[in-house]
């Protein structure tokens, strides 16, 4: 995979940009992006080599789509229309059903790959990609079988080399299950945020009486909402199912805590601790 295209070289784009480059000196990184600026940044950062359009896509070894998941929906068919046969299309959006529904009957399904490798910061544009990104982190793969065998396995050593460890699961039950592990977790943090915001009017005494603890969890609240939102209209069935099942345990707490039941409130948390151990297996 020698002439690799990045559409949208954002933070995962430009990250992976960087990690092929190292592992794959040989390829030719070429970005497309509606954002000039952001074009001119990546060629600053040395992240792509040159500039393209979709227009070029018909030479492409691989081509990756790092946009929004719904601009991603509307520009996939476009993009596969574009490839070779013998080239790979691969997203890396965070809602996998609404875009392998989106090409299910297109002529060139063989070229499309879906996947969703879990890494990421709060940060966006090509000044957030960063190396080893993706150094021991999961990429979720949905649909795999629907992939050409040769294209799927010249992109899977790809991506392992860049330190990703492949897990295979069908669009539906991705969606459920980032809906409680991810997309909770960003609401939450907006949501705390909002929270604090609003009854701490004198932003000078958040600033100063913010700890640790206080900043780890609300980092989210930074991320971008043209990149959530989307993801949230997309995921919206199981986002709401997370958040009645949240809603019905932050109700409980608050219960317990009205009602003067300090062991309960101990036992909640403590039952809880036992996340700690699930997390520490996943490093």
């Amino acid at each position: 995979m020698n002439k690799i295209y990045i559409i949208g070289v954002g933070l995962i784009g430009g990250s992976l940009a960087l990690d092929i480059k190292k592992k794959r000196p040989e390829a030719t990184i070429y970005g497309i992006d509606n954002s000039e600026q952001h074009l001119l940044e990546a060629l600053e950062l040395n992240i792509i080599d040159n500039k393209a359009t979709i227009e070029d896509l018909d030479k492409a070894d691989l081509v990756i789509l790092s946009i929004p998941v719904d601009a991603a929906v509307e520009l996939l068919p476009k993009v596969l229309d574009k490839v070779s046969d013998f080239g790979l299309v691969v997203d890396v959006g965070s809602t996998k059903l609404d875009i392998c529904k989106v090409i299910e009957n297109h002529p060139k399904r063989r070229n499309f790959l879906a996947m969703h490798p879990i890494a990421g910061t709060e940060f966006s544009g090509p000044k957030a990609a960063i190396s080893n990104l993706f150094q021991h982190k999961t990429n979720i793969v949905c649909e795999v079988e629907k992939t050409a065998f040769k294209l799927q396995e010249r992109a899977l050593n790809l991506f392992t080399e860049i330190g990703m460890r492949m897990r295979y699961m069908n669009p539906e039950s991705h969606d459920k299950h980032i809906a409680y592990v991810s997309h909770l977790s960003h609401i939450s943090a907006f949501m705390l945020g909002k929270t604090v915001i609003e009854k701490e009017k004198n932003e000078r005494d958040i600033f100063d009486m913010a700890g640790s603890g206080f900043e780890s969890t609300v980092r989210l609240a930074k991320s971008s909402p043209a990149m959530w939102t989307p993801i949230f209209k997309q995921n919206k069935a199981n986002v709401v199912e997370t958040l009645e099942d949240y809603i019905k345990n932050l109700t409980q707490f608050k219960n317990m805590m009205q009602n003067d039941d300090f062991e309960g409130v101990f036992n909640e948390m403590k039952d809880t601790n036992y996340i700690k151990q699930i997390l520490n297996g996943i490093k």
